[in-house]
């Protein structure tokens, strides 16, 4: 049986069965109360007609049905009663509805009560059939008991009365349970849409998977609600945080995840990629990704996270080979140039003029390399300076390090591939500023310092500097006054810069250069 149906049948079942036996129980009291409030008033009418002087008197009279008779009949008349039965002691019947049953024995059995001088309400079978009676004794002026007065009410008339009543109550129930009905199916639709029309086993099943999948996984992966309290974190996650699930789920991100930015991402819809963030002690690359459900309403938000590091071992292999494949293409299309001219030369005859551009060439390309095997003892940073000044080449920059530079006092602790993603960005936005640049002057001077507390990175151009209008921008993802698909090296400068807890500035000097400095403690 499927979940939609299995839902309408219990709840309809239930509400049946609930709704029948509150009908019954309403039924049941109602028929008590108005059987007790007629008992009462029977027995009201047979107290009143019990003390009434003329009925006493009537008893002291040779045949007191005469007097007592009309009388009865007339009390019946005025308060509905069914009838109005006056007797002596020994239950002789001195009045009755019919006629013929007057001084005829009383029959039910019920009068014990009443002649022993204590009112009573009974049910019982008289001549007329089963009624509900009220019975008072009658008491002389000596206080003797002389007889009794019974009131009574037919059971078959009280129901004709009461089912106008009932069938109220029925007609309530029914449609009672008509809305208890369609009240089941819409909650069984509203259940199958929720559930996107999946059965129970379906569910189950979607559970252990995803369950599984969220283990499996090398991603930290964190789910929270729309108030902001996390709802799901995976293994990885608890890890990355050291913590256990119990100390996390239920509570609110930002409590156990201060510098999270799921609910900046719920409040504007938007996700995020690839941003890099601290969770915990580890540096992780991060996404996240808002929750909508079918009307776009923001539900709440999911975040996954990856070990910067693990990345950023495939980033420096794949560095590493496109630094060398830039500087190989670089200057196989330089020294191709050269290797023409150096032919032409000596196919001219030009031996010393040939002899001066090999002797050049050599020169600056070991003074380069000199400097960097000297002065920067990190494979990485070198080999990058290797290629920058081999692609400046190509562009036809002037790519130049200072003499007195220094950086080999770097400490473990900090991120090489930082340093190499602040040096490159640098680098190539200082050659593309030269390159866009009227001026004749293409220089681009890099200067690396690890003297004292502090490394100090300093890359200067000859471009045409940082418009004043757009200064305040500089550092947004995606904004480039280059067009489309630009504008993400000097935000990874300055991410990079604040995960090394440096500083970045740039300044326009007076030589008329743009100077951009990095500033990074050792600790």
């Amino acid at each position: 049986m499927k979940l939609q149906t299995k839902l309408i049948v219990i709840s309809c079942s239930l509400i049946f069965i609930v709704i029948t036996i509150l009908a019954v129980i309403f039924q049941v009291m109602f028929e008590d109360t108005m059987k007790k409030q007629i008992g009462e008033r029977a027995l009201s009418v047979s107290y009143a007609v019990s003390n009434n002087p003329m009925v006493i008197d009537a008893f002291e009279t040779e045949n007191p049905s005469e007097r007592i008779q009309p009388y009865a009949e007339q009390i019946r008349k005025k308060t509905g009663a069914h009838y109005v039965v006056v007797g002596n002691k020994e239950g002789i019947r001195y009045s009755h509805p019919v006629r013929e049953r007057i001084g005829k024995k009383m029959v039910g059995g019920d009068n014990e009560s009443a002649l022993s001088g204590e009112p009573s309400i009974t049910e019982a079978t008289g001549s007329l059939g089963p009624a509900v009676r009220g019975k008072s004794p009658i008491i002389n002026s000596e206080g003797e008991i002389i007889g009794l007065v019974s009131v009574g009410y037919l059971t078959d008339r009280i129901n004709e009365d009461m089912w106008p009543y009932k069938l109220k109550i029925l007609i309530i129930g029914i449609l009672t349970l008509l809305l208890g009905v369609i009240g089941s199916v819409l909650i069984a639709k509203g259940v199958k849409r929720a559930t996107h029309g999946l059965e129970p086993k379906e569910i189950g099943l979607l559970y252990k998977e995803k369950t599984a999948i969220l283990e499996g996984i090398r991603e930290g992966v964190i789910a929270v609600n729309r108030e902001g309290d996390i709802t799901l974190a995976n293994q990885t996650a608890l890890q990355m945080l050291e913590t256990k699930s119990e100390n996390l789920v239920g509570n609110n991100v930002l409590h156990s995840i201060p510098n999270s930015r799921l609910v900046d991402v719920m409040s504007s819809g938007k996700s995020e990629f690839d941003e890099q963030m601290k969770l915990g002690n580890t540096k992780v690359v991060a996404n996240r990704v808002p929750i909508l459900d079918d009307n776009g309403k923001v539900m709440g938000a999911v975040a996954t996270f990856r070990n910067r590091n693990e990345l950023y071992r495939l980033n420096e292999e794949l560095a590493q080979v496109k630094g060398y494949s830039e500087g190989l293409r670089a200057q196989t299309h330089e020294f191709s140039n050269k290797l023409y001219l150096i032919s032409g030369l000596i196919q001219l005859g030009s031996y010393k003029e040939a002899q001066d551009i090999i002797t050049k060439e050599a020169n600056v390309h070991q003074h380069f390399t000199h400097i960097i095997m000297n002065q920067i003892s990190d494979p990485y940073i070198g080999g990058l300076l290797i290629g920058k000044f081999n692609r400046s080449k190509e562009l036809k920059v002037d790519l130049s390090i200072d003499p007195a530079s220094h950086f080999k006092d770097i400490p473990d602790e900090i991120d090489r591939q930082l340093l190499v993603t602040i040096i490159g960005n640098l680098i190539d936005n200082a050659m593309e500023a030269v390159v866009e640049s009227k001026h004749s002057e293409r220089a681009v001077k890099v200067s690396l310092t690890d003297f004292g507390s502090q490394l100090i990175l300093e890359v200067e151009d000859s471009g045409a500097g940082i418009q004043d209008t757009i200064a305040n921008k500089l550092y947004q993802k995606g904004f480039s006054t280059k067009g489309q698909d630009r504008g993400y090296g000097l935000y990874l400068i300055k991410q990079s810069v604040e995960l090394l807890n440096g500083e970045l500035f740039y300044e326009r000097t007076k030589a008329n250069t743009t100077l951009f400095t990095v500033i990074i403690p050792k600790e």
